[in-house]
């Protein structure tokens, strides 16, 4: 028994979706190898038995020896126990080749989503990744499975037309000729296939993205009525996907289509000049009957030499989508290997913030954008000049692990609850951020739902920001961890974070009052710019700006342009 997947996949090459093939191919050359090796014995012992089967009539029955037609009947059960084997031996490694192919192409995916970051949403879209997981990685399988059955179908093909060419030269010629002329005719059939895989997969990434926006935002839509709209357009798209995938069955049902009637026709030609032989005493009886058993024996072959055409044609659309994820590169380049002092300060020269070591440190916008932008350079999501301990965060060794930039847009993933916040830290991660009337309800061990969706959107908040605490990195910058929650728990949340960071580095993008009475400073950014510094009753006592957003006052100067008076 193998163990899958591997530990390590490898280094994919993804110059193009041949190249990524082939590369996937070498990787598994072994098995494949093992995988061929059986796939030909199996198809060459069903090849042969007319053969022998000819032999048995014409010496055994034919000249009524017993003993020959007793060894001829032996070697056809010879040649069943090999078939059974070998066909049982080939399906296993067939088995074996989809699945690690499968297996190592999500691999080899997930880890480059995980290199780009934050790059992979800004460069593809969540439906283009879906269809990785969901569509290609089945395709390249594919692609894996029948080359077992494809090489043997190929050889067989090649023993079969050389005994036709002994046994009568006419029916070989036939055979020879006849099989590249077949798949001469039905090559035009694959190009428009492959034209209509590309065009039904790029609307169905694009429709899975459709479905994941309305899943994310589904409250909302219900909140402003807008969920019959945007159920309308999903309608239509998926028509379109609909529409697109009926044309895919089109191109594959001409093609399955010939892979039928060409070999028939084709089979019926041997069949019909083997009797006029046979009739003419040019041949003899056991070998008009090998000749009528090679013709029904190589229409499977010869459909499976279609089939690993159409396999291979899917493969290669579903390796150009692997492919476009693995070219990416990520916006900032994670490749440091230096190592700040312990009292490193995290600082972000565009707008002059300096996060200091060891104290909880809130951001204050007018902007929303500014903060969530700031946030994004001091994690190292965007190229910047960014630095902590003086160090450019590309030059810093293990930044995601240092620095964690925990966002609302986060999710919780499918598991248990007690490994999803982290076994090490979980109650004072949840006892932080007053989740533990959360745990209590479902259990520590309880199976969160994909996306949490079973937890309401205050509960995910409170749980995300326990994920985050229990991962107690070195600098910890939370963007709005408390917009979900009533005033009464963000009250409590903002009690307990202070001694939860305490002698960590903490950044808190937010404009709650709540918060902000127990930060120890507090940094007041306007146009991208700091502004002001200080206790959060110090701004508000001297910096009107900073009054009017943190206690949604209307600025003077919007008080003279207001129309509305009184």
């Amino acid at each position: 028994m193998r163990d899958l997947p591997v530990p390590e996949p490898g280094t994919p090459d993804h110059r193009s979706p041949l190249r990524f093939l082939l590369w996937i191919a070498r990787v598994h050359l072994r098995s494949l190898g093992i995988g061929a090796t059986y796939g030909i014995v199996w198809m060459l012992s069903q090849s042969l038995m007319p053969f022998v089967i000819g032999r048995a009539i014409d010496q055994g029955v034919v000249a009524k020896n017993g003993s020959a037609l007793l060894g001829w009947a032996g070697a056809l059960l010879a040649l069943g126990a090999v078939q059974a084997f070998s066909g049982v031996m080939r399906h296993r490694m067939a088995v074996f080749n989809w699945l690690s192919s499968a297996y190592r192409t999500v691999q080899v995916v997930n880890r480059q989503a995980t290199r780009l970051g934050a790059t992979l949403p800004k460069r593809l879209s969540t439906g283009e990744v879906v269809s990785v997981g969901a569509n290609d990685v089945h395709h390249i399988g594919d692609a894996m499975d029948v080359t077992a059955r494809g090489t043997g179908s190929i050889v067989a093909i090649i023993v079969v037309s050389v005994l036709l060419l002994i046994m009568s030269p006419p029916l070989g010629l036939i055979v020879v000729v006849g099989v590249p002329l077949i798949l001469v005719v039905a090559a035009p059939l694959l190009r428009p296939m492959h034209t209509r895989q590309e065009r039904a997969r790029s609307l169905s990434g694009e429709l899975n993205t459709r479905a994941a926006d309305i899943v994310a935002g589904l409250r909302v839509l219900r909140g402003v009525g807008g969920e019959r709209l945007f159920a309308d357009r999903y309608r239509d798209e998926s028509q379109g996907v609909r529409r697109a995938g009926v044309e895919v069955a089109r191109a594959e049902s001409k093609l399955s289509g010939a892979e039928v009637l060409l070999p028939g026709l084709l089979i019926a030609l041997v069949t019909w000049l083997g009797a006029h032989l046979a009739m003419d005493h040019k041949i003899t009886v056991g070998q008009l009957v090998s000749f009528y058993g090679f013709a029904v024996f190589l229409i499977e072959p010869m459909r499976t030499v279609g089939e690993l055409a159409g396999k291979i044609t899917k493969a290669h659309v579903a390796a150009g989508r692997v492919i476009r994820i693995l070219a990416l590169e990520p916006e900032v380049p994670l490749t440091g290997a230096q190592v700040p002092a312990d009292d490193a300060e995290l600082v972000d020269p565009e707008s002059g913030l300096i996060v200091r070591p060891g104290q909880v440190t809130a951001l204050v916008a007018t902007d929303p954008v500014e903060s969530r932008a700031i946030a994004d350079r001091l994690g190292g999501y965007t190229p910047s000049t960014a630095t902590y301990g003086g160090i450019p965060l590309i030059e810093l060794a293990d930044l995601r692990h240092r620095i964690l930039v925990a966002l609302n847009e986060d999710r919780l993933f499918t598991g248990p609850l007690l490994d999803e916040v982290g076994a090490a830290g979980f109650d004072p991660a949840v006892h932080a951020a007053c989740a533990e009337d959360v745990v209590e309800a479902v259990g520590r061990d309880a199976e969160v739902a994909e996306g949490g969706r079973e937890f309401s959107g205050g509960q995910q908040q409170r749980l995300r920001l326990a994920r985050a605490l229990a991962a107690d990195p070195e600098v910890l910058i939370l963007v709005d961890p408390t917009s979900a929650v009533d005033a009464h728990t963000e009250a409590r949340i903002a009690q307990r974070l202070g001694p939860a960071r305490r002698g960590r580095t903490t950044l808190l993008c937010t404009s709650s009052p709540l918060v902000l009475a127990h930060v120890d400073q507090v940094v007041f950014v306007a146009g991208g710019q700091v502004v002001a510094e200080g206790t959060h009753d110090e701004l508000l006592a001297a910096e009107p700006g900073y009054r009017a957003v943190v206690t949604r006052e209307t600025a003077p100067d919007e008080e003279e342009a207001s129309p509305i008076s009184g």
